[in-house]
């Protein structure tokens, strides 16, 4: 009963996750079924729907209610909009739509920091309660907590693209909405993107819906190097690394020197480019063995010459969102320049916001949205004609480099305290002399390090020719290259599984 138990009910201590056995014998069995229905759409369309359902649960528990609420609550307000003969009453349908999903948003992600906020600004003692945790023990006698809210799995994700549905639908970006509930409800819970992104556009994806099933061996291949290639970053270097080096500085920074926070700084910078990354890898792998495109999330964005050209590279599905849906909507740069910069900044300090509620997180928001200004107002008076040489690029990029790992400071921070506390350890306690017994003392961690920007930097075209070595050799020889890197990883996940870093956001 136990082993059926782990099968097919929700455990809060072991969510389901792309490094575990279980997703891997979850996709070859979903795999196998897919093989019988990928030629026709709409049975191949409901059983992803539900099986994707089936993986949210296992990852979120009793929260796949709340996937399912917005589902149906976007699906009928994208009908309004479509059949709405006036623009105002469009405009209604997409406010609701804004609302309803923020303010669920807003309820989960929020409560607590505006609950605290309120308390200090105004002196008062207000409590948390959990509003829907009581409705379900008043209603159906359930035992959950009343005194906690805790946090579905990929709300921030799927929020956002309930509402790009709506927004696109407004605009003319999809010529007319989906009929079907079932395959609405198939785009906003497609498992391999569901709980960390790549955020997906409605005009993106829904197309994609009614093609017929094409995987050529090229991107079959390609699939498979991706899937690997993600579960290298994630296991064998960021969580390595952070195991046995950056959580332990971060945890405590005034009992390290300031060599070692700035190495434990630049080793997050990092680690929380593989697991990410390494997680869209694997989610792109994965959505194209079922036929899907999903879209590029990462372009080494520590190359970036500029912190605009970093936004251009990294979590590119998050920056182009605020960008066309937010920064856009807030006027962009179409009203003057000091409106352009103010307008930056606000979308920004919202998109720090949306990693989490807390001043550091904040922070962070603004310190892009200050640094993206600046670039702005920088190109006004020394404008780029596109043409620099290998020393000013350098330099660009050392300074892109260097700035996102301060704010980078901010953002993995516990606190604000702890904040301030690595930061003076750098400034006023680096103790040069012990650099040497540091490098040796952690030599394996900080190899990783070293080994992760190495590959980073690569040029593309390395990149590419390593990728197309993969591709163009013979099946049994990837499945001695498949087999030795899942046998390493399997040494190296031993001591515990971790889940992936966005999953909190």
């Amino acid at each position: 009963m136990n082993f059926l138990s782990d099968i097919f009910f929700y455990n809060p201590e072991k969510p389901l996750l792309f490094t575990q056995l279980y997703f891997w014998v979850f996709l070859a069995v979903l795999m196998l079924f897919y093989s019988f229905l990928y030629k026709k759409n709409p049975l191949r369309n409901a059983y992803l729907f539900v099986l994707s359902l089936f993986f949210y649960y296992k990852s979120g528990g009793y929260f796949f209610s709340l996937l399912i609420f917005s589902t149906l609550v976007d699906f009928y307000i994208g009908q309004g909009i479509y059949h709405a003969n006036k623009k105002s009453i469009k405009k209604l349908f997409v406010a609701l739509s804004i609302t309803v999903n923020l303010s669920l948003l807003a309820y989960f992600k929020y409560a607590y920091f505006f609950t605290k906020s309120i308390n200090q600004i105004f002196g008062l003692n207000l409590e948390i309660q959990n509003a829907l945790a009581l409705w379900s023990n008043n209603l159906f006698s359930s035992g959950f907590d009343v005194s906690s809210i805790i946090l579905p799995v990929g709300i921030s994700f799927y929020t956002f693209q309930t509402i790009s549905y709506s927004i696109d639908l407004y605009r003319g970006k999809l010529e007319k909405p989906v009929n079907s509930i079932i395959d609405f409800g198939f785009y906003v819970s497609f498992f391999p993107q569901l709980v960390a992104g790549p955020i997906v556009r409605a005009s993106e994806f829904i197309p994609q819906l009614y093609k017929k099933y094409e995987l050529s061996k090229a991107e079959f291949n390609t699939a498979i190097f991706l899937i690997l290639n993600g579960l290298i970053k994630k296991v064998l270097i960021s969580d390595y690394i952070s195991v046995n080096f950056v959580d332990r500085i971060f945890a405590s920074p005034e009992m390290y020197s300031g060599f070692e926070n700035l190495l434990a700084v630049y080793g997050y910078g990092i680690q929380i480019y593989c697991d990410f990354s390494g997680y869209t890898d694997i989610a792109i792998g994965v959505a194209l063995l079922l036929g899907f495109r999903l879209p590029l999330n990462f372009n080494s964005p520590y190359k970036a010459v500029n912190i605009t050209d970093f936004w251009r590279r990294w979590h590119i599905s998050l920056s182009s969102w605020l960008r066309d849906y937010l920064y856009i909507s807030l006027g962009g740069n179409r009203k003057g320049k000091i409106r352009t910069y103010i307008n930056l900044f606000i979308t920004m300090l919202l998109g720090g916001l949306w990693h989490g509620a807390a001043i550091r997180f904040i922070i962070w928001g603004a310190l892009h949205g200050v640094g993206l200004a600046f670039h702005k107002m920088w190109l006004q008076f020394f404008p780029s004609n596109g043409k620099s040489g290998w020393f000013s690029r350098f330099i660009s990029i050392f300074i892109t480099f260097h700035f996102v790992h301060f704010a980078w400071i901010f953002f993995r921070a516990s606190d604000m305290s702890a904040v301030g506390l690595m930061l003076n350890q750098i400034a006023f306690d680096f103790r040069p002399e012990l650099i040497f017994s540091v490098l040796t003392g952690y030599w394996r961690p900080i190899l990783l390090m070293f080994i992760g920007f190495a590959i980073h930097w690569l040029p593309v075209g390395t990149k590419d020719f390593y990728k197309e070595q993969f591709i163009r050799i013979p099946a049994w020889a990837k499945v001695g290259v498949t087999t030795i890197i899942v046998f390493g990883l399997y040494q190296v996940t031993s001591a515990g599984v971790q889940a992936f870093i966005y999953f909190q956001f």
